[in-house]
Parts: C-alpha cells; structure tokens; sequence
C-alpha cells in the first residue's frame, strides 16, 4: 500500500528581506498590490468589525497569495474552539474541523511565534491523525499550509493559518518571511481583541445593576486573581473582615469557602447555576454573596472568569428592573415581574399589574428561581430586597 506523501518542504534557506521592507512593506506587495501598511490596516480595523478580522483575514490571504486565511480562537484544554474565522472558504470545511480535527489537529502547538509550515512540522505521514488530516486538506482543496500560533499568559490563544490550494506553487520563502514580519503586529492585536471582549463582559456585570443595588463586585480571573473591583468591593476588601486581597489573589477567612471558590474557578464552564454562601464578619453583619460565571462574548468562550456580587448591609437597594435585569440575566418581563414581586404584590397581582396570564407569571417566575438560585418566592424577594442575600 503507497503511504500518504506529505506536502514538499519549502526552502528552508530563508531570504531575509530588508529590515525596512519587512516592517513597512516597501515593495512588499502581493499579487493583487496588496501592501504592508493595507494588511496593517485591515489588521486592526478589525477590531471594531461586527465580524472582527473578516476584511485582515482576506487582505492576508490575498498578500501572501494563499488560497484563504485562517484565525482560530481558542483557550486551552477546551474541546472546540471559541471562533473560527476562514472568509472565503467553504463553511462546511469549518464545521468539518471543528467536529473531526480541532482536538487533534497534528498542526497546533507549533514554535510560539513562529511561522512554520505544515510540512516541516509534521513529517511523519504514519503518525496517528496525520492520514486523516491530509485527507481533509485535500478535500477542503489546500495541503500547503503555513501557521503560526500566539499564546497569551490569560491562557488566550490565536492560531493563524495561511492555505494555498493543491494545484498551485508551494509557498516562498518571501511570503513566508512576509507572514513572520506581521507577527508582532498580530500579537498585539490579538492582545487588545482579548482585552476589549473582557471588556464588554466587565460592562455586562457593572451597568447599572451594581450601582443602583449598592452591591459590591468581585470579577476573578481563572486563578483567582482579582481581575477588578468596585468601590464597594474595594472597601470590603480594605477592612479584611472574612474576604481579603492577598498579594492580587481573593482570600476567604474560612478555609471551606476559599476551597468552594476554588473548586468553581476550576470548573467555571460547567457551573451550572449561582453558587451562593455569607461571609460571617463579627461587626457590620455578615456579607451574602452569589457566585456566577461572568457572561463572555462568544468569541471568549472558554475564557469565562467568575464575578462575585456581595450584599452588604445597610446599603440601600433600589429595585429598578433594568438593575435586576442586568445582575442576573433575566429577560425584561422577568426582571419587572420580579420587581413587583419584591415591591410587596402577590403574584396573582403582579400579573394583573403586568397584563399577562396567571400561568405566564408562574412559568416566568420559575425562570426567575432558575437563574438566581432562589427556590421560593419568599426567598427571591428577601434577595433582592436586600440586594443579593
């Protein structure tokens, strides 16, 4: 039986291109006049893109005369990644690797930084996976790759990938030095895309509901640090009381509860539901606080770090639906039909109030116990009377 040949080996005598010409693209245009600074461009205009990077990914692709372009995010140890991004291509041969080949693609954890071809890197055509992964880039028509993979300390990863079809040359090695040369340039966009989508998470849990229920907030990255805080938290923090700032990370005085929190950083994707506890302080009273996974863009997905919100007595709660809607995910006619619960109505009257069926009310209020931990109504209104307790 033939074995699978793997695809030729590019020169490995690299030309190095001008220092200048690398970094600003003098004469280093592709086939269709594609220049440097239009790939930089397109790079970091994609950032604000409803589709980000669609524009970068087929300016590269035209720049180094691939066939299409490819960005996988991803965090690791996950089983799919949180978006690929291949403009161009057929969306079948994305649906096909994420279902067959994202967890055990031969092409990944390639030299951080390094732009390395699929032949170099993978040159046993008889070891495991390898048959199958040829098999697919023949199907999806490109078995000329080029790659380079960019791993952050949040655990944030962006693969890039370059394919040219089967048919045509392989890559030069000036396409080759032409991707390498865009690198840092990548890297710090793929650093600024990690920290805007963050940052869309973080407006998530702070808009409005923390400030108008006087809660205190914790945000957590996935070790455990403290990420952010607000006023309240800070305070709390300050006093040291039951919940403290150790060196950057959370520390709780009772020694189950910090292995509680632990325990669900370390399984934050499958959290299912709040998680909620009180921190016992012997002055000012003590501290209620629900646990819950920070909601994330899409595109984020395995990066998920943990908010917690910490009612503090004495701090006045206003029960505005728009607050209630933002701090637990409610939808708008839950969060109003709460409101009025917790305003002192029955939910027959509430229901009235609201112009919807009894049996309406009473589907969405067990929504409501769904996504705030609450098993009674009683207990849903002293939590939100109360602001999370």
């Amino acid at each position: 039986m033939r074995k699978k040949r793997l695809p030729s080996l590019p020169n490995s005598n690299i030309v190095g291109l001008p220092s200048h010409a690398r970094l600003y693209g003098v004469r280093m245009a592709g086939p269709a006049n594609i220049e440097f600074p239009d790939v930089l461009e397109a790079l970091f205009g994609g950032l604000l893109e409803p589709q980000p990077w669609e524009h970068f990914l087929q300016a590269l692709a035209r720049w180094l005369d691939a066939s299409y372009a490819t960005l996988i995010l991803t965090a690791p140890g996950l089983t799919e990644p949180g978006a690929i991004l291949t403009p161009g291509a057929d969306p079948k041969t994305n649906e096909d690797y994420l279902a067959t080949f994202f967890a055990t693609d031969p092409f990944k954890g390639l030299p951080e930084g390094q732009v390395t071809s699929f032949a170099e890197f993978v040159r046993d055509p008889d070891a495991p996976g390898v048959a199958a992964y040829l098999g697919f880039l023949d199907k999806a028509g490109g078995n000329q790759v080029l790659g380079v993979d960019l791993r952050f300390e949040t655990g944030f990863e962006a693969r890039c990938r370059a394919t040219r079809d089967q048919s045509l040359p392989d890559f030069t090695d000036v396409e080759r030095e032409r991707f390498q040369s865009l690198v840092p340039h990548l890297r710090n966009a793929a650093r600024l895309f990690e920290r805007l989508q963050l940052a869309v998470a973080e407006h998530g849990v702070y808009r409005g509901a923390v400030e108008q229920l006087g809660v205190g907030t914790i945000i957590l990255d996935k070790t455990g640090r403290i990420a952010r805080t607000n006023a309240v938290a800070e305070r709390l923090l300050q006093d040291g009381e039951g919940i403290s700032n150790a060196a950057g990370k959370l520390r709780l005085a009772d020694a189950a509860q910090q292995r509680a929190i632990e325990k669900l950083l370390a399984q934050i994707e499958e959290m299912p539901q709040p998680h909620r506890f009180k921190i016992a302080r012997q002055e000012g009273g003590d501290l209620a606080v629900v646990a819950r996974p920070m909601v994330v863009p899409a595109m984020m997905r395995g990066g998920a770090s943990l908010t917690l919100f910490i009612s503090v007595p004495g701090e006045d709660a206003q029960l505005d639906p728009a607050a209630i809607r933002d701090l637990f995910q409610l939808t708008r006619m839950e969060a109003t039909l709460a409101a009025a619960l917790a305003s002192g109505r029955s939910l027959v009257d509430a229901a009235d109030l609201l112009g919807i069926a009894h049996n309406t009310a009473r589907a969405h209020l067990r929504s409501i116990f769904a996504k705030t931990g609450a098993r009674r109504q009683s207990q849903l209104v002293h939590l939100l009377r109360s602001g999370l307790q």
